[in-house]
């Protein structure tokens, strides 16, 4: 049994002590009250002219439908409610077909793209859901059809629900012509940083970039398919990017976000091969990225530093930038480490073994004081709500941040939440951040 009495020193544990990827145990989890991460019905809510349809028991849709009344989005969110009859009756496949039919039938408009949200208990029950969506596509010929997820067991599984939800919001694409000249950016919920190297550099060389986030009509979410590159940065869309690459025969490059100089530069000129482009002067861009952290190093001051894993993919390698120049990063809280965050992970352990990493899900969370002795300048939604902070830089998911250019805005930001007090609650109670403009 879960002792949720433990004090809070005996939640967490210096990385030295830690194990690579899952430094704590699971078990009863706490989900803490930092709602800016998207879920899976923002991010459906990106392709343009769409419907979602979620089919599930109403306890289980209680959350999805506040998502959508949160966003203002209940005229393309629909729901088909599964009861006790429906699984004991075997007419799951019926109540699919003539469920969608009917929401189809009384909609005011007609979507160009349906996404169906299947849940567990069709794969409890074995549901026959290839036959569910051939039925759907010969009796509604002009809409696209895509299976969706919404199914808790996915959660530790080799392809989590995140990664499957990035990879089914480019499943409608259609085969086209192919343009040398363009490239596609996939798998962000924000805009890639437009003055990153990454972005110049494709302008430089003539190309069209495109990513969902730019989308406004289905017509522009379809050309997407256009491009002969993907990229990605988003370690969650690599299974997207190959799942393109087999379906499209779109060449994928996936270049990780990194906080390493040495990385930063191998993918930049790993893409400048691939596509003929011109590099950029690294060493200028490198002393613009290293001036910033100096002036964010000065506004911070003494301030610890908590980093979250939901203000970016590697906070460990974040950790160790800022640690490197002259920051005092004390508390890092994340669950599972990713496999890139792992030559961080080794050069903390043996340069700065104090580091403590913190859980978020641990249900002893949930029961501890949300405030620190000292005030935190935090990174992250989850960092500022269980530091008590108004002092922290409002980043998920890297921010669209790239490269040393997206090293220097970062640190602007590190410099700006220093400064400057933030309405921490109001900020984190927003649910999926961005989602809405």
């Amino acid at each position: 049994m879960i002792d949720l009495r433990k004090p809070m020193e005996d939640l967490s544990l210096p990385i030295r002590e830690a194990a690579f990827p899952a430094p704590f145990p699971g078990g009863l989890e706490y989900a803490a009250p930092a709602r800016g991460p998207w879920n899976i019905v923002h991010i459906g809510m990106l392709i343009p002219e769409s419907h979602q349809i979620f089919v599930c028991a109403q306890g289980c849709l209680r959350g999805v439908v506040l998502t959508a009344a949160e966003m203002g989005a209940e005229d393309r969110f629909s729901t088909i409610d599964v009861r006790e009859n429906n699984v004991l009756d075997g007419d799951m496949e019926d109540l699919i077909i003539d469920g969608v039919t009917d929401i189809l039938a009384k909609l005011p408009y007609r979507p160009r793209a349906l996404l169906i949200f299947t849940s567990c208990i069709h794969h409890f029950i074995g549901c026959d859901l290839p036959f569910v969506y051939e039925k759907l596509r010969e009796r509604f010929p002009d809409i696209d059809f895509t299976d969706c997820y919404m199914n808790p067991i996915m959660r530790k599984t080799k392809v989590t629900p995140d990664a499957k939800m990035r990879q089914q919001l480019y499943s409608l694409l259609h085969p086209r012509e192919m343009r040398a000249d363009c490239v596609t950016i996939i798998g962000n919920n924000e805009a890639t940083q437009k003055d990153s190297e990454l972005m110049t550099m494709l302008a430089a060389g003539g190309y069209t970039v495109r990513e969902i986030t730019g989308c406004h009509t289905y017509d522009e979410y379809q050309a997407l398919a256009e491009s002969q590159t993907c990229l990605s940065y988003n370690p969650a869309a690599v299974l997207a990017g190959q799942t393109l690459e087999e379906r499209l025969s779109q060449k994928h490059l996936h270049l990780p976000l990194s906080y390493e100089p040495e990385e930063i530069r191998e993918n930049l000129q790993r893409l400048a091969a691939e596509l003929s482009l011109p590099l950029p002067d690294f060493a200028a861009l490198e002393r613009e990225a290293e001036a910033a952290l100096a002036r964010a190093g000065e506004a911070a001051g003494d301030m610890p530093v908590a980093i979250d894993y939901t203000a970016t993919s590697r906070p460990l390698g974040l950790a160790k930038l800022l640690i490197q120049h002259g920051f005092r990063v004390e508390r890092v809280y994340v669950d599972a480490m990713t496999p890139g965050d792992r030559p961080a992970f080794d050069w903390l352990k043996e340069n700065a073994g104090g580091l403590r990493l913190y859980p978020t899900v641990h249900a002893g969370m949930g029961m501890l004081p949300h405030a620190a002795e000292e005030e935190f300048l935090a990174i992250g939604q989850k960092a500022a709500y269980f530091t008590g902070t108004r002092h922290f830089v409002n980043l998920l998911e890297g921010g669209g941040h790239y490269g040393f250019a997206g090293i220097r805005a970062l640190a602007e930001e590190i410099a700006a939440a220093a400064r400057e007090e933030k309405d921490t609650e109001g900020i984190i109670s927003v649910k999926g951040w961005g989602c809405c403009g």
